[in-house]
């Protein structure tokens, strides 16, 4: 249902902002004018028709100029791209700081007026993804392929662990086996069982299995189990790492040409990217997303320091760090660069940070390259 707070008056060629404090099922609209004053506040469904009322309620206050949306990568996602097919220019809005919310208080309708603000005045600048490409593509198998790969190092996690308390017989069997060969191991495993199959009283599950008769019986069936579900998702991430790497290996060939760069790697650096990376305007800003743009640390008659940066793509700067591993172990210029500048008194963390920001500088310019060559019709 949609709830409207005030009815709209349409101001003839005034232009207003739009603001949005975004939900799992209702977004909160708020309209300002164009000298900051509060018009409405209203509440509509996130469905296609909820966008729809959503923009026809702040089109009856005037133009809309500008809308700040929160949440752009998560429940606003649907209504940023609704907004931006519909020809308005949208600005992600982060959430108000905590020194904000104990001084103005918290409700949906301050948030939003707080997005309105936060957009018109130009606080708030930042373009959202687009997610409408083969990045977004990479983006969502991602999210599966990670998700398969922690439930196996789960699994594989719970397999050592009953070896480990497993009856003596059968930690003997398996001790000395690790990786593929325990797993194909465990996987064969069968257990005897003290009786033959009963029908079950659940038709569609066929008969009941007899019952285990010991614990050395029910550890190889629990063993066998949790190792086809190591198989399956062994067969569930190849899968995924296959389609992934029909989809980069086109859409990236100068990033992928990157010393160190693997297919993981730069599929995570583009998922930071986007699919329309011109939003991000210079290598500089690139850098400070990754969280590798050095922050100065100086006081006092200490000049010209600076410390690691705590904030940015988490994700994105251990993506850049193993390119830096990688080619300290591979790269004979790198290891030459490390090796300078430890003779000048840097420290090893100061080495890598400056690693990461030169490769953060090269990646830039690659995926620039690479998906505006995409986006060229």
């Amino acid at each position: 249902m949609t709830i409207v707070s005030e009815t709209p008056g349409h101001v003839e060629n005034m232009e207003v902002t739009l603001g949005v404090d975004t939900h799992a099922d209702c977004h909160v609209a708020a309209v300002i004018d164009p000298l900051g004053r509060h018009l409405a506040q209203a509440s509509f469904e996130t469905t296609i028709a909820g966008f729809k009322a959503l923009v026809a309620w702040a089109c009856g206050f005037g133009t809309i100029a500008l809308a700040g949306v929160e949440g752009t990568g998560a429940y606003g996602a649907g209504l940023g791209r609704f907004l931006t097919a519909e020809g308005i220019t949208v600005v992600e809005v982060d959430r108000p700081d905590r020194k904000t919310r104990r001084d103005q208080g918290k409700s949906d309708a301050i948030d939003a007026y707080a997005a309105a603000r936060a957009a018109a005045s130009g606080r708030a600048s930042g373009t959202p993804k687009t997610r409408t490409g083969d990045v977004e593509s990479l983006r969502v198998l991602r999210v599966a392929r990670t998700g398969a790969v922690r439930a196996r190092a789960k699994s594989l996690t719970q397999l050592k662990s009953l070896i480990v308390t497993a009856p003596d017989v059968l930690r003997a069997q398996l001790r000395g086996l690790d990786g593929t060969a325990l797993v194909a191991t465990c996987a064969r495993l069968r257990p005897a069982r003290d009786q033959a199959p009963t029908p079950s009283p659940h038709a569609k599950r066929g008969p009941r299995p007899g019952r285990l008769p010991d614990p050395t019986a029910a550890t190889k069936r629990a063993l066998a189990s949790i190792a086809g579900r190591i198989q399956a998702l062994d067969a569930e991430i190849a899968d995924l790492d296959e389609d992934l790497e029909a989809l980069l290996t086109p859409l990236a060939p100068n990033l992928l040409a990157i010393n160190g760069v693997g297919l993981d790697g730069a599929g995570q650096l583009l998922v930071t990217a986007g699919d329309n990376p011109e939003r991000i305007t210079t290598e500089a800003a690139f850098a400070h997303l990754c969280g590798v743009a050095p922050i100065p640390a100086s006081s006092g008659k200490t000049t010209g320091k600076h410390r690691l940066n705590r904030g940015g793509d988490r994700a994105a700067n251990a993506a850049l760090y193993r390119i830096v591993m990688c080619r300290l172990r591979h790269d004979p210029t790198t290891r030459a660069y490390v090796e300078r500048r430890t003779k000048a008194g840097k420290s090893k963390k100061d080495i890598i940070r400056c690693l990461k920001r030169y490769i953060a500088r090269e990646v830039y310019t690659a995926i620039q390259i690479d998906l505006s060559t995409k986006n060229t019709p």
